[in-house]
């Protein structure tokens, strides 16, 4: 298998006179250096030393130019008219689509299939991890879920989380497995959580009818993500606050949030930030119509809509998004989230909370060399993925 992504460029970059945005925090006349696909140093005004390749980056963004690390995606499942569930070429496909709109890393989410369907796929995600490092791992969202909150996934191929089972697919992924969505209603879903999490990855809460005491009890169970608020869930009630403030609330849990203003309106996506600061992460559950036409599209075994970007199956049901991460990162800024609070959200938040959080996220110095060179306007002019020019 030829390799499509390196994960490093050799050499040395820097890019100055930037506004800087990472960790929370920005900077102004800032630059940053890249060695060998790494940030080495970071500082403001002329300070730094030559590099085989200088960007200013107000020449190549214009005035105003923000600087921020790579967008990172750990729930979306296709683009560019691919699903990541058909194969090598599809994901690839996929990928460089999001990889232009500043997306330098992402998790594979596969959508409910048979067990044997899903174990291979699960398999081909771990193969194609040796070659193409810009993916992170697989994301299982399904087949342990609630048939009342199924949304896109086929109700016929939706099952209980039985230990054999889960255990079956976490192996097929020889350690690459990175997050688990499931309902811990069903029976054996707290046994569940904890194999997820015994084997190194997250266990997300998701397309559930879980109320408040048996959230609180998947949280302690070891669950730390909550996938997609609002979506395929119990609504926030006053006397059942249900899964989105019970996780807000929970210090240990990362909010999946879907900020395209269809899955979530504007002051929703507001409300997310403000209740779960530091928290959240900004996701797409992209389908292959992200970055494509409208009209008729497969998500696993169910047929898909499109009209004027958005996603329906027959059901009615919406069926993930059209959305690429630039586009969430300008309609939460939009909604009146900080600058820094949604730059976390596309970087260091989704990278913690599937444990990448040490390579990825930020620009400083130990960091994979992904970055994202913006307009004042927050358009995508330039990516750089391991210090590698991507766009």
């Amino acid at each position: 298998m030829t390799a499509r992504t390196e994960s490093s460029a050799q050499g040395t970059l820097v890019i100055h006179s930037a506004r800087i945005v990472s960790d929370g925090s920005s900077v102004d006349d800032g630059w940053v250096r890249f060695e060998n696909g790494a940030v080495v140093a970071r500082g403001t005004g002329s300070g730094w030393a030559p590099a085989e390749t200088v960007v200013d980056a107000r020449e190549a963004a214009g005035p105003g130019a923000i600087l921020t690390p790579g967008f990172v995606d750990i729930h979306g499942h296709g683009g560019a008219t691919a699903a990541f569930d058909d194969g090598v070429e599809a994901i690839r496909t996929a990928r460089a689509m999001h990889r232009s709109h500043g997306t330098t890393r992402a998790v594979v989410s596969l959508i409910t299939a048979a067990l044997d369907q899903l174990a291979e796929r699960i398999g081909m995600v771990a193969d194609l991890m040796e070659t193409d490092r810009d993916l992170l791992g697989s994301h299982l969202e399904g087949p342990f879920l609630d048939p009342g909150h199924k949304g896109a996934h086929d109700p016929e191929l939706l099952r209980l989380p039985e230990a054999a089972d889960v255990q079956r697919l976490l192996d097929a992924g020889r350690g690459t497995v990175r997050q688990v969505t499931l309902a811990p209603e069903l029976p054996g879903g707290m046994e569940a959580i904890r194999l997820v999490v015994a084997a190194g990855a997250a266990a997300a809460v998701g397309h559930t009818d879980a109320d408040d005491d048996t959230l609180r009890e998947a949280f302690d169970a070891g669950a730390t993500i909550l996938t997609h608020a609002f979506n395929a869930m119990r609504p926030v009630h006053h006397r059942n606050p249900g899964p989105v403030l019970t996780a807000a609330h929970d210090e240990r849990v990362t909010l999946e949030a879907i900020a395209d203003n269809i899955h979530l309106h504007p002051h929703v996506i507001k409300l997310v930030f403000d209740e779960a600061p530091g928290r959240v992460a900004l996701v797409t559950d992209a389908m292959a119509a992200a970055g494509a036409a409208d009209g008729d599209y497969m998500l696993g075994s169910l047929r898909v809509t499109v009209l004027d970007g958005v996603a329906r199956v027959e059901s009615g049901s919406i069926a993930g998004s059209t959305l690429t991460q630039d586009v969430a990162l300008r309609r939460a800024v939009e909604a009146g989230v900080p600058l820094p609070d949604v730059i976390d959200a596309l970087t260091r938040t989704p990278a913690r909370a599937i444990g990448v959080g040490d390579r990825l996220g930020a620009l400083e110095p130990g960091k994979l060399g992904d970055a994202v060179l913006l307009t004042a306007d927050l358009d995508v002019a330039v990516v750089w993925t391991g210090g590698a020019l991507t766009r």
